[in-house]
């Protein structure tokens, strides 16, 4: 039992000689999860008007930002050393407008059947949306501001035989 507990105290992307590793989810089993993270990009209130009204240099900012969540939502493994590739069944990004803020709130939702989870898509798929947001907009205005990027949920459930 004593085993147990010091395995559950280590670090679990440490080996027992403290060397990087990605975890071993081999015994684990396949299990529904989702996850959700959330963000928010600042900026100039005029900024916020452009956007909207279809006015950027660039063209349609919110679409293509909900794409980039989406592709960097599946290039997540390629992108942080240690996660697992997953097969990813559902990708949202919402991108809602924030006239108080002034800005816009980034949610995105990430879907799989797995042994571990996708957190990482999904914080991933947010920060990279903020990222095209800021690079769609930055001829308006440089001074945005990209922060409260978060993890808002995280569940899990066991699947059935059959």
């Amino acid at each position: 039992m004593q085993d147990n507990s010091a395995k559950k105290s280590q670090l679990s992307h440490l080996n027992a000689q403290g060397e990087v590793q990605m975890v071993d989810v081999s015994e684990k089993g396949v299990t529904a999860r989702e996850a959700v993270a959330a963000g928010q990009i600042k900026m100039q209130a005029s900024t916020l008007t452009a956007i909207e009204a279809g006015n950027a240099p660039k063209g349609d900012v919110i679409t293509t930002a909900k794409l980039a969540g989406v592709m960097a939502a599946k290039q997540t493994a390629h992108l942080i050393p240690l996660c697992h590739p997953l097969p990813l069944h559902k990708i949202n990004v919402e991108i809602t407008p924030d006239e108080a803020l002034p800005g816009y709130h980034i949610q995105a939702t990430v879907k799989t059947n797995a042994e571990t989870g996708v957190e990482m898509e999904a914080l991933t798929a947010v920060s990279v949306a903020a990222l095209t947001l800021y690079d769609m907009a930055k001829a308006l205005e440089k001074t945005m501001e990209i922060g409260s990027i978060r993890l808002v949920k995280k569940s899990s459930l066991v699947l059935g035989d059959g």
